[in-house]
């Protein structure tokens, strides 16, 4: 589990592509990597991976299977390539974001980049299958960063996150255009709360339908 409180900015290293996954190295800041083993989690921007070899303390190897590069923005990366990082919480941790799998839905556009004085705001494009989780001040994860939601517009399908100098100091936001994607995590949560409500009222209006066999069984 992970925080979305982004501890760093780690650089993409050597990759090797092989059947079925691609391993590649990440530089760390320093003291990111203290302790780290293999093994341990680490959200490389909001996927969650596995450290397969730890080199130093600065630098660690990573393993993603196929599907996770199909479905997230890492099936891009290149050497070079800046990434958001964040090392799996501990019992006890401070939750400043909300908590986060790692687990990616889907990955999302730019649509839109705008300056405010002290805010960096980016628009973000949503699939229809996710629109009804996404609500206004609710908890959404960009490349594992935990941000609250400023603006959304489910029937044109975008959402916006305003982001303070901090956030932009301690993430690669900064360097996002229009047109680049960015992983999307919904706060599952918020998914389990939908999902029951409208499970819940379409069981209900089935069984008002006429004819219905569970209002005719409940009637008897």
């Amino acid at each position: 589990m992970f925080t979305g409180i982004i501890q760093g900015v780690a650089t993409v290293g050597a990759i090797e592509d092989r059947p079925g996954l691609r391993a590649f190295d990440l530089a760390f800041p320093a003291g990111f990597g203290d302790g780290l083993v293999v093994g341990a989690s680490v959200s490389v921007d909001g996927v969650c991976l596995t450290a397969t070899r730890v080199a130093s303390r600065d630098r660690a190897r990573f393993d993603i299977m196929e599907k996770s590069l199909d479905l997230t923005t890492l099936g891009r990366c290149v050497e070079g390539a800046r990434v958001n990082v964040e090392r799996a919480a501990c019992v006890g941790t401070e939750i400043g974001g909300h908590p986060l799998s790692g687990h990616v839905d889907f990955q999302a556009p730019v649509l839109a980049v705008r300056q405010r004085e002290n805010n960096h705001i980016l628009r973000i494009g949503v699939p229809s299958a996710y629109r009804p989780y996404v609500f206004t001040r609710g908890y959404i994860a960009v490349n594992g960063a935990s941000l609250t939601v400023a603006r959304v517009d489910r029937r044109a399908g975008w959402f916006e996150v305003w982001l303070i100098p901090e956030t932009r100091r301690a993430t690669v936001f900064e360097e996002k255009a229009v047109g680049d994607r960015l992983n999307v995590e919904i706060d599952r949560g918020t998914q389990i709360m939908v999902d029951t409500v409208r499970d819940t009222v379409r069981d209900y209006l089935a069984r008002r339908r006429p004819g219905s066999t569970a209002r005719a069984t409940r009637d008897a």
